[in-house]
Protein backbone atom coordinates (compact mmCIF):
# COMPACT_ATOMS: atom_id res chain seq x y z
CA UNK A 1 0.00 0.00 0.00
CA UNK A 2 1.32 3.42 -0.72
CA UNK A 3 1.92 6.20 1.67
CA UNK A 4 -1.23 8.08 0.12
CA UNK A 5 -3.21 4.88 0.21
CA UNK A 6 -2.04 4.17 3.43
CA UNK A 7 -2.69 8.02 5.10
CA UNK A 8 -6.66 8.34 3.10
CA UNK A 9 -7.00 5.60 4.80
CA UNK A 10 -6.48 6.90 8.43
CA UNK A 11 -9.19 9.45 7.30
CA UNK A 12 -12.96 9.79 7.47
CA UNK A 13 -14.82 12.19 5.80
CA UNK A 14 -15.12 15.89 6.29
CA UNK A 15 -18.33 16.75 8.49
CA UNK A 16 -20.33 20.14 8.51
CA UNK A 17 -20.71 21.93 11.54
CA UNK A 18 -22.92 24.82 12.61
CA UNK A 19 -21.54 28.30 10.58
CA UNK A 20 -19.32 31.30 12.14
CA UNK A 21 -22.38 33.59 13.05
CA UNK A 22 -20.69 36.37 10.60
CA UNK A 23 -19.23 35.09 7.57
CA UNK A 24 -15.74 36.49 6.79
CA UNK A 25 -12.55 35.85 5.71
CA UNK A 26 -8.52 36.30 6.37
CA UNK A 27 -9.69 35.47 10.00
CA UNK A 28 -7.38 34.63 12.75
CA UNK A 29 -7.77 31.22 14.34
CA UNK A 30 -6.38 29.33 17.41
CA UNK A 31 -7.79 26.32 20.13
CA UNK A 32 -8.59 28.00 23.47
CA UNK A 33 -9.45 25.20 25.95
CA UNK A 34 -12.58 23.52 24.77
CA UNK A 35 -12.63 25.74 22.05
CA UNK A 36 -11.98 27.15 19.02
CA UNK A 37 -11.94 31.19 18.71
CA UNK A 38 -12.11 33.00 15.55
CA UNK A 39 -10.75 36.52 15.48
CA UNK A 40 -11.38 39.89 13.39
CA UNK A 41 -11.14 39.15 9.44
CA UNK A 42 -12.63 41.00 6.91
CA UNK A 43 -16.67 41.35 6.54
CA UNK A 44 -18.60 41.05 3.22
CA UNK A 45 -18.84 44.47 3.11
CA UNK A 46 -14.92 44.89 2.98
CA UNK A 47 -14.71 46.46 6.47
CA UNK A 48 -12.69 44.39 8.54
CA UNK A 49 -13.94 43.29 12.18
CA UNK A 50 -13.16 43.33 15.66
CA UNK A 51 -15.51 40.76 16.22
CA UNK A 52 -14.16 37.57 18.19
CA UNK A 53 -16.62 34.00 18.04
CA UNK A 54 -15.75 30.92 19.94
CA UNK A 55 -16.68 27.28 18.98
CA UNK A 56 -17.52 24.19 20.72
CA UNK A 57 -16.75 21.26 18.93
CA UNK A 58 -18.56 19.43 22.04
CA UNK A 59 -21.96 20.76 21.25
CA UNK A 60 -21.71 22.16 17.58
CA UNK A 61 -22.40 25.82 18.55
CA UNK A 62 -21.12 29.38 18.86
CA UNK A 63 -20.95 31.95 21.51
CA UNK A 64 -19.32 35.88 21.50
CA UNK A 65 -16.50 36.83 22.95
CA UNK A 66 -15.65 40.69 23.87
CA UNK A 67 -14.33 42.37 21.42
CA UNK A 68 -10.68 42.61 19.89
CA UNK A 69 -9.83 46.64 21.20
CA UNK A 70 -8.92 47.20 17.59
CA UNK A 71 -10.10 45.73 14.31
CA UNK A 72 -7.56 43.52 12.47
CA UNK A 73 -7.89 41.22 8.84
CA UNK A 74 -4.73 39.45 8.58
CA UNK A 75 -3.67 39.05 12.18
CA UNK A 76 -1.75 36.17 13.52
CA UNK A 77 -2.89 33.89 16.64
CA UNK A 78 -1.72 31.13 18.85
CA UNK A 79 -2.45 30.17 21.92
CA UNK A 80 -0.67 28.55 25.09
CA UNK A 81 -2.14 26.88 28.72
CA UNK A 82 -5.19 28.94 28.60
CA UNK A 83 -4.08 31.89 26.87
CA UNK A 84 -5.01 33.25 23.28
CA UNK A 85 -2.26 35.86 21.34
CA UNK A 86 -3.00 37.77 18.37
CA UNK A 87 -0.74 39.71 17.16
CA UNK A 88 -0.26 42.36 14.25
CA UNK A 89 -2.56 41.93 11.44
CA UNK A 90 -3.73 45.17 8.89
CA UNK A 91 -5.49 47.79 11.05
CA UNK A 92 -8.84 50.30 9.42
CA UNK A 93 -6.30 52.15 7.98
CA UNK A 94 -4.94 49.42 5.69
CA UNK A 95 -1.57 49.58 7.62
CA UNK A 96 0.40 46.67 9.21
CA UNK A 97 -0.26 46.91 13.06
CA UNK A 98 2.55 47.22 15.41
CA UNK A 99 0.27 45.37 18.40
CA UNK A 100 0.11 42.36 20.16
CA UNK A 101 -2.83 41.12 22.79
CA UNK A 102 -3.82 38.56 25.10
CA UNK A 103 -7.07 37.13 25.89
CA UNK A 104 -6.86 34.89 29.49
CA UNK A 105 -10.28 33.86 29.26
CA UNK A 106 -12.20 37.15 30.80
CA UNK A 107 -10.56 40.31 28.68
CA UNK A 108 -7.92 41.20 26.35
CA UNK A 109 -4.92 42.41 27.80
CA UNK A 110 -2.28 44.68 25.27
CA UNK A 111 0.96 43.47 25.25
CA UNK A 112 4.36 44.89 24.79
CA UNK A 113 4.73 46.09 21.28
CA UNK A 114 6.57 43.70 18.68
CA UNK A 115 10.15 45.06 17.48
CA UNK A 116 8.34 45.83 14.07
CA UNK A 117 5.10 46.16 12.69
CA UNK A 118 3.33 42.79 11.13
CA UNK A 119 0.29 42.02 8.36
CA UNK A 120 -0.16 38.90 6.82
CA UNK A 121 1.56 36.73 8.84
CA UNK A 122 1.62 33.84 10.85
CA UNK A 123 1.89 32.09 14.12
CA UNK A 124 2.95 29.33 16.33
CA UNK A 125 3.12 28.30 20.19
CA UNK A 126 5.84 25.63 21.26
CA UNK A 127 5.19 24.31 25.00
CA UNK A 128 7.85 26.00 26.56
CA UNK A 129 5.47 29.19 26.06
CA UNK A 130 6.90 31.14 23.36
CA UNK A 131 4.72 32.14 20.62
CA UNK A 132 7.16 32.50 16.56
CA UNK A 133 5.41 34.71 14.48
CA UNK A 134 7.20 34.17 11.00
CA UNK A 135 7.10 36.14 7.30
CA UNK A 136 3.97 38.62 6.91
CA UNK A 137 4.72 41.99 5.82
CA UNK A 138 6.07 45.31 7.29
CA UNK A 139 5.33 49.08 6.24
CA UNK A 140 8.54 48.43 3.94
CA UNK A 141 7.88 45.49 2.20
CA UNK A 142 8.46 41.65 3.24
CA UNK A 143 9.62 40.47 6.71
CA UNK A 144 12.82 39.32 6.96
CA UNK A 145 12.92 38.71 10.78
CA UNK A 146 11.07 36.31 12.85
CA UNK A 147 9.43 37.68 16.10
CA UNK A 148 9.69 35.66 18.94
CA UNK A 149 7.33 36.25 22.18
CA UNK A 150 8.36 34.71 25.65
CA UNK A 151 5.07 34.45 27.25
CA UNK A 152 6.76 34.10 30.89
CA UNK A 153 8.88 37.11 30.85
CA UNK A 154 6.67 39.05 28.39
CA UNK A 155 9.74 39.96 25.73
CA UNK A 156 9.73 40.31 22.67
CA UNK A 157 13.24 39.04 20.25
CA UNK A 158 14.04 39.45 16.66
CA UNK A 159 15.60 36.53 15.43
CA UNK A 160 16.46 35.69 11.32
CA UNK A 161 13.21 34.24 9.07
CA UNK A 162 12.41 32.09 6.97
CA UNK A 163 12.72 33.15 3.38
CA UNK A 164 10.73 36.51 3.24
CA UNK A 165 6.73 35.86 2.25
CA UNK A 166 3.36 36.49 3.45
CA UNK A 167 -0.33 34.94 3.21
CA UNK A 168 1.58 32.08 4.96
CA UNK A 169 0.76 29.51 7.12
CA UNK A 170 2.61 28.25 10.20
CA UNK A 171 2.43 25.70 12.59
CA UNK A 172 4.34 23.39 15.77
CA UNK A 173 5.56 20.22 16.00
CA UNK A 174 7.55 18.23 18.17
CA UNK A 175 9.48 21.56 19.27
CA UNK A 176 9.94 23.06 15.38
CA UNK A 177 8.42 25.70 13.98
CA UNK A 178 7.48 24.86 10.09
CA UNK A 179 6.74 28.05 7.43
CA UNK A 180 4.18 26.65 4.91
CA UNK A 181 3.61 28.13 0.94
CA UNK A 182 2.45 31.74 1.21
CA UNK A 183 3.29 34.54 -1.48
CA UNK A 184 5.75 37.25 -2.68
CA UNK A 185 3.26 39.78 -3.88
CA UNK A 186 -0.88 39.22 -5.34
CA UNK A 187 -2.21 35.50 -5.66
CA UNK A 188 -0.24 35.01 -8.63
CA UNK A 189 3.04 34.91 -6.94
CA UNK A 190 2.35 31.88 -4.65
CA UNK A 191 4.87 29.46 -3.25
CA UNK A 192 4.93 25.79 -2.49
CA UNK A 193 8.16 26.15 -0.18
CA UNK A 194 8.12 24.86 3.46
CA UNK A 195 10.98 25.70 5.75
CA UNK A 196 11.79 24.31 9.43
CA UNK A 197 13.04 25.96 12.14
CA UNK A 198 15.26 24.49 15.13
CA UNK A 199 15.08 26.62 18.34
CA UNK A 200 18.46 24.53 19.26
CA UNK A 201 20.64 25.42 16.46
CA UNK A 202 18.49 29.10 15.29
CA UNK A 203 18.65 27.63 11.55
CA UNK A 204 15.96 27.21 9.10
CA UNK A 205 16.13 24.30 6.59
CA UNK A 206 14.12 23.66 3.96
CA UNK A 207 12.18 20.50 3.90
CA UNK A 208 10.33 18.43 1.34
CA UNK A 209 8.08 21.50 -0.80
CA UNK A 210 4.14 21.25 -1.00
CA UNK A 211 2.82 19.66 -4.10
CA UNK A 212 1.33 22.95 -5.74
CA UNK A 213 2.02 26.36 -4.65
CA UNK A 214 -0.39 27.89 -2.20
CA UNK A 215 -1.02 31.31 -0.71
CA UNK A 216 -3.91 32.86 1.69
CA UNK A 217 -2.95 28.98 3.39
CA UNK A 218 -3.67 27.49 6.79
CA UNK A 219 -1.81 24.52 8.43
CA UNK A 220 -2.03 22.92 11.85
CA UNK A 221 -0.56 19.65 13.50
CA UNK A 222 -2.28 16.03 14.48
CA UNK A 223 -1.23 12.80 14.68
CA UNK A 224 2.08 13.50 13.96
CA UNK A 225 1.63 15.08 10.92
CA UNK A 226 1.11 18.69 9.75
CA UNK A 227 -2.35 18.99 7.52
CA UNK A 228 -1.81 21.82 5.11
CA UNK A 229 -5.19 23.65 3.11
CA UNK A 230 -6.91 26.28 1.21
CA UNK A 231 -5.14 28.93 -1.00
CA UNK A 232 -6.46 31.26 -3.57
CA UNK A 233 -4.49 31.67 -7.23
CA UNK A 234 -5.93 33.36 -10.23
CA UNK A 235 -7.93 29.86 -11.38
CA UNK A 236 -9.90 29.54 -8.18
CA UNK A 237 -9.63 28.45 -4.98
CA UNK A 238 -7.46 25.29 -4.09
CA UNK A 239 -9.66 22.25 -2.90
CA UNK A 240 -6.94 19.95 -2.01
CA UNK A 241 -5.37 19.10 1.26
CA UNK A 242 -2.20 17.32 1.87
CA UNK A 243 0.21 15.58 5.31
CA UNK A 244 3.14 15.56 5.84
CA UNK A 245 5.26 13.72 8.71
CA UNK A 246 8.40 14.81 9.42
CA UNK A 247 11.64 13.21 7.67
CA UNK A 248 8.97 11.97 4.17
CA UNK A 249 10.04 12.52 1.51
CA UNK A 250 6.51 13.23 -0.23
CA UNK A 251 3.31 14.78 0.73
CA UNK A 252 0.38 12.70 0.80
CA UNK A 253 -3.30 13.37 -0.41
CA UNK A 254 -6.59 13.35 1.79
CA UNK A 255 -9.88 14.35 1.02
CA UNK A 256 -10.21 17.35 -0.56
CA UNK A 257 -11.83 20.33 1.46
CA UNK A 258 -15.58 20.08 0.46
CA UNK A 259 -15.77 24.27 0.54
CA UNK A 260 -12.44 25.20 -0.80
CA UNK A 261 -11.48 28.75 0.42
CA UNK A 262 -8.62 30.80 1.11
CA UNK A 263 -8.18 33.06 4.54
CA UNK A 264 -9.85 31.10 6.42
CA UNK A 265 -8.12 29.00 9.92
CA UNK A 266 -7.28 25.84 10.63
CA UNK A 267 -7.00 24.44 13.99
CA UNK A 268 -6.57 20.86 15.67
CA UNK A 269 -9.13 19.86 18.37
CA UNK A 270 -10.26 16.97 19.70
CA UNK A 271 -8.33 14.47 17.55
CA UNK A 272 -10.05 16.17 14.23
CA UNK A 273 -8.34 19.02 12.06
CA UNK A 274 -11.23 22.02 11.60
CA UNK A 275 -11.57 24.71 8.74
CA UNK A 276 -13.34 27.89 10.03
CA UNK A 277 -14.55 30.58 7.64
CA UNK A 278 -12.60 31.90 4.82
CA UNK A 279 -13.15 33.49 1.24
CA UNK A 280 -14.95 30.65 -1.09
CA UNK A 281 -13.14 33.04 -4.36
CA UNK A 282 -10.70 35.03 -4.88
CA UNK A 283 -10.83 38.15 -3.59
CA UNK A 284 -12.89 39.72 -1.22
CA UNK A 285 -15.55 36.91 -0.36
CA UNK A 286 -16.52 35.51 2.52
CA UNK A 287 -17.79 32.02 4.05
CA UNK A 288 -18.59 30.79 7.60
CA UNK A 289 -18.22 26.62 6.72
CA UNK A 290 -17.38 25.23 9.13
CA UNK A 291 -15.65 21.64 8.47
CA UNK A 292 -13.38 19.14 10.34
CA UNK A 293 -11.87 16.05 9.68
CA UNK A 294 -10.60 13.28 11.54
CA UNK A 295 -6.84 12.27 11.36
CA UNK A 296 -5.76 8.96 13.24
Amino acid sequence: MTLVALTVALTTAWTAGTPIPVPRTEVASAPLRAEIVVVGGFLATGANSRRVDAYSPETDRWRRLPDLPVSVDHAAAASWRGRLIVVGGYGADRAPLRAAFLYDGRRWRRLPAPPEERGAAAAAATSDGRVWVVGGRTQSGLAEKMLVLDLRTRRWRSLPGPTPREHLAATALRGRIYALGGRLAGYDTNVSTVQSYSPRSGSWTDVTALPDTRGGTAATAIAGRIVSVGGEAPGGTNPAVWAWRPGSDRWARLPDLPTPRHGLGAVTHSGRVWVIAGGPEPGLTVSGAVESLRVR
